[in-house]
């Protein structure tokens, strides 16, 4: 599966568009995670452990939303992008979605 921000794959033409393909998950805060967390808050710096958490749920909603853009019938998913929200206090949505596309190299 091709997954592109940009609306062409270089090399192949869009011969059909098949939909929206999203994917979403929602993560909360852990509590020896925010604790950490909140120490950082005093000295300053990345706070590491919520960097690898939502780069894990960027990774499992690009996941989803290819499992959503095969079940459409795509080979590639173009424009693709990230939306967040918070839902809750300590809790965030992350969606990938795109134009689930099916293409063919071009001749």
């Amino acid at each position: 599966m091709i997954v592109t921000p940009a609306s062409t794959v270089a090399g192949y033409r869009v011969i059909k568009t098949v939909g929206l393909a999203r994917g979403n998950t929602i993560r909360a805060l852990h509590v020896g995670k925010d604790i950490v967390a909140h120490f950082k808050n005093f000295v300053g710096g990345e706070i590491e452990e919520y960097t690898k958490m939502m780069a894990e749920a960027r990774e499992q909603a690009i996941d989803r939303m290819i499992a959503d853009a095969e079940s459409l019938g795509a080979n590639a998913v173009t424009d693709m992008r990230f939306s967040t929200a918070e839902i809750m206090t300590a809790a965030a949505e992350i969606l990938a979605y795109g134009s689930a596309v099916v293409i063919e190299p071009e001749s």
